[in-house]
C-alpha cells in the first residue's frame, strides 16, 4: 500500500512539483449563508466510477439556494469530470494542490440538483453519479436549503488545509446559550485520499481537532463513504455527512465520521467558538469544511478570504470568512 503512494510522490517530483509544506494557504470561506438555512452534506466513492450518492433525510417543503458537487483527486492537476444524474458536471474551479499531487476540484450542481428536490415531499434523494478519471478519489456533494426555520449560519470552506496546522474563531455578537432548545454547532470534514488502515484499523497517521483548547479528536480520516469492499486508490474518501452519527470525544479511527459536535465545547455565555487543527503527517488533502451553528456569527482567520454575498431576496446572505482547518491523515495509498 505504502509503494504506491511513494510512486505517486516521486513521480510528482520528477514533474517538477513541489512537496514541501504548501505555499498555499488553508481552507478558505467559499459561501457563508445568514438565515432560516439548513444544509445536506454526503459523499461517495468507488474504484467502479459509477454508482449513486444520497442525501440524508430532507424536510418537506425545502428548496434549495445552492448546490455543489466536489471530486477529490490523487493526480495533481490531472483531468477529471463526470455526471450527476446523466448531466455533464464541469468541474470548473480548482482548490489547489497539496503535497505535490493531491487536489479537489468543485463544480456548481445547482440546475441539476434543484429540480430535483424543489416542490418534493421531502426524504431522501439519491442522485447518480460517474467519474472519467481513475484518479478520482469520490465525490461530496453539498447542498444549502432554505427551510424556513431558525437563524443559522452555514458557511462553506474549500481548499486544503495547512498540515502544520489553522486557527479561526467564529465570533458571535451575542453570548450563547449551548442549553437552548435547538442549539446547533457543528463541524462536517471532507477528505481525500484518505487511508488508515483496511476496515479503518489504523497506522502511524494523525489528524488533530480542538476546539475551545480541548481536543476533541486526533482520528480524522480513513474512507468512510467507500462503496467498495476494499480501500485502493479510487475510493479514499470520507465525509461528514447527514446520516453520520457525531463522532464521540476522542474517538477511534473507526468511530470518527469527520460529522463533530461542537456544542460540548461550548460555556454558557461564550462568544466564540475557537478550532486549531494540525496535520502532522501531511498527506491527506482536507478540501472541504462544513459549518452549521445557530444564531449569526462572524469569522475570523489568517487565511479566510474576504466575504462573499450570494443572492437571494428573501432571507440576508453575509458573507463572511471563516475557519482555516488543517486535519488530514496519512493514508498509505493502496494499489489495486
Amino acid at each position: 500500500m505504502r509503494r504506491l503512494r511513494n510512486a505517486l510522490l516521486a513521480a510528482s517530483a520528477v514533474a517538477g512539483i513541489g512537496l514541501a509544506a504548501p505555499a498555499a494557504a488553508s481552507l478558505s470561506t467559499f459561501q457563508t449563508f445568514v438565515g432560516g438555512y439548513d444544509v445536506s452534506t454526503s459523499g461517495w466513492g468507488s474504484t467502479s466510477q459509477s454508482g449513486n450518492i444520497s442525501t440524508g433525510p430532507i424536510a418537506a417543503g425545502a428548496t434549495v439556494v445552492a448546490a455543489y458537487l466536489y471530486t477529490s483527486s490523487f493526480g495533481g492537476s490531472a483531468a477529471v469530470g463526470g455526471t450527476l444524474n446523466g448531466t455533464a458536471v464541469n468541474y470548473s474551479t480548482a482548490l489547489g494542490i497539496n503535497v505535490g499531487i493531491l487536489q479537489a476540484f468543485r463544480a456548481d450542481v445547482t440546475s441539476i440538483v434543484k429540480p430535483v428536490i424543489d416542490g418534493g415531499s421531502g426524504g431522501v434523494y439519491t442522485f447518480s453519479i460517474t467519474e472519467t478519471s481513475g484518479v478520482q478519489d469520490g465525490e461530496a456533494l453539498v447542498i444549502v436549503l432554505n427551510t424556513g426555520g431558525p437563524t443559522r449560519t452555514i458557511a462553506i470552506l474549500d481548499g486544503f488545509s495547512a498540515s502544520t496546522g489553522d486557527t479561526a474563531t467564529l465570533n458571535f455578537a451575542s453570548a450563547l446559550d449551548p442549553t437552548a432548545a435547538g442549539f446547533t454547532a457543528e463541524m462536517r470534514l471532507g477528505i481525500g485520499f484518505s487511508f488508515d488502515g483496511t476496515n479503518c484499523s489504523g497506522g502511524s497517521q494523525t489528524s488533530q481537532v480542538t476546539v475551545n483548547s480541548t481536543v476533541i479528536t486526533n482520528n480524522a480520516g480513513c474512507n468512510d463513504d467507500s462503496v467498495d469492499a476494499t480501500p485502493n486508490n479510487g475510493n479514499l474518501i470520507t465525509v461528514g455527512g447527514d446520516t453520520d452519527p457525531f463522532s464521540a470525544l476522542l474517538p477511534t479511527i473507526p468511530n470518527d465520521h469527520e460529522r463533530y459536535n461542537l456544542i460540548p465545547q461550548i460555556a454558557l455565555g461564550d462568544t466564540a467558538i475557537k478550532i486549531d487543527t494540525l496535520n502532522p503527517s501531511n498527506d491527506d488533502n482536507i478540501f472541504l469544511a462544513v459549518f452549521k451553528v445557530s444564531g449569526e456569527a462572524t469569522v475570523t482567520c489568517p487565511d479566510c478570504q474576504p466575504p462573499t454575498v450570494p443572492e437571494p431576496a428573501t432571507l440576508a446572505l453575509v458573507g463572511l470568512g471563516m475557519l482555516g482547518i488543517g486535519l488530514a491523515r496519512r493514508r498509505p495509498a493502496v494499489t489495486r
